[in-house]
């Protein structure tokens, strides 16, 4: 039996592995990975502003409207591999930070400041499936401008719920034995952990410990079961916080539909032996490959994150 930390992630993680073989992830993969196209001048401005909103627990309630639609001009930056795109990839700032498109290009034609959202949508989020107009490996610098396409609505919230199944899930840091082979990954619940906190003694959203067993019963949770059970699509979009190589450099990038295959209750990683609920998901066939991070970058990232 594991007696450290570091030995039970171990364990957790070798099991995770084992099951997402189980499930044939070796068929999904490509001979040859296609490398990750870079962007110069990474945002590190934004960085510091994701990391005061974006766990996967309940969203922010808005009071006003977050909209646009999911043409090219509304911000979506595409993949490197796709044709046409290139002159999108190269609007940055000469001193290194990107500007959003979508808000820099509603700024400049209502005569407003970058930030402003006045427009509708022109799909709902509320959708099975792929977005009109949406391609997969389109990229956004912010879960804002992700959530103005309708890729994935919420701005903090990992999963976006829904009556046959979630519509959407982020992958943004996660759990530390969670496993991204990125054709098939594992995925921890929400719940259980007490975020409310006082004036006083203000809890920390992101590391709060976990105090109770997480449940099928929760809404997030509950809307994953059911995508099991239906079959329905899944769309997904990967963070710069992502510790994997399957994880974009920075911003968020969407990688299609998967389909969540296994549910099951497990022990949560050092979690005082509270349950967690943990999804099994497998790519979809026929969509194009994922991009992989340079290793050098992800070796970086770490050591950074690391020695803050």
């Amino acid at each position: 039996m594991p007696d450290t930390y570091a030995e039970e992630r171990e364990a957790n993680i070798l099991r995770n592995k084992q099951l997402l073989l189980a499930l044939g992830l070796d068929d999904l993969k490509p001979v040859q990975e296609p490398k990750e196209k870079s962007r110069k001048g990474a945002n590190k401005k934004r960085k510091a502003l994701d990391d005061q909103a974006d766990w996967n627990e309940e969203p922010v309630k808005k009071t006003f409207k977050v909209t646009s639609d999911s043409s090219p001009a509304n911000g979506t930056r595409r993949s490197g591999r796709l044709a046409g795109k290139a002159s999108e990839l190269t609007q940055e700032q000469r001193r290194g930070t990107p500007i959003p498109l979508s808000l820099s290009s509603r700024a400049a034609q209502s005569g407003g400041t970058t930030g402003s959202c006045s427009t509708k949508r022109q799909y709902s989020p509320k959708t099975y499936g792929h977005i009109p107009g949406v391609e997969v490996g389109s990229w956004w610098e912010t879960r804002e401008e992700c959530s103005n396409a309708s890729v994935h609505a919420p701005w903090v919230a990992g999963i976006a719920p829904g009556e046959h199944g979630a519509f959407s899930i982020a992958l943004s840091g996660g759990y530390d034995d969670d496993v991204d082979d990125g054709y098939a990954f594992t995925y921890t619940g929400s719940g259980g952990r007490d975020l409310k906190g006082t004036k006083a003694a203000p809890k920390n959203l992101r590391t709060a410990e976990q105090s109770s067993d997480q449940s099928f019963d929760n809404n997030f949770n509950r809307s994953l079961k059911r995508s099991e059970q239906t079959g329905k699509p899944v769309r997904v979009i990967r963070g710069f916080k992502l510790k994997s190589k399957y994880g974009p450099s920075f911003g968020y990038r969407y990688d299609g539909l998967y389909t969540v295959k296994k549910s099951w209750m497990d022990k949560g990683l050092n979690a005082e032996g509270f349950l967690v609920c943990k999804f099994a998901f497998v790519r979809q066939p026929g969509q194009p490959d994922l991009p992989v991070k340079d290793s050098n970058n992800l070796k970086e990232k770490e050591v950074s994150e690391n020695n803050p």
